[in-house]
């Protein structure tokens, strides 16, 4: 069983939409930081880089799992830039 520093509201992350990846301040100085792709598999566990601490992200599920069709999108434009 995991010991959580807090838990946060995905809400309270700040987003990096470069590296999709969302960030929240650690108390170290550092970010707590987690994949985008992370939460669409179900994790809810923010890391610390720097040091030991972790978070539970409070979040819904199904706000990042992607519909088929956003698939075949995305699926559709990788061919596309590797074609390219």
């Amino acid at each position: 069983m995991a010991v959580y520093h807090d838990e946060v509201e995905i809400e309270d992350f700040e987003y990096d939409e470069e590296s999709e990846t969302y960030y929240y301040p650690c108390p170290c100085g550092d970010r707590f930081e987690i994949k985008k792709e992370d939460l669409a598999n179900g994790e809810d566990v923010a890391t610390c880089p720097s040091c030991s601490l972790v978070v539970k992200v409070i979040y819904n599920v199904e706000d990042f799992q992607d519909t088929d069709e956003e698939k075949v999108v995305k699926s559709n434009k990788a061919q596309l830039e590797v074609a390219g």
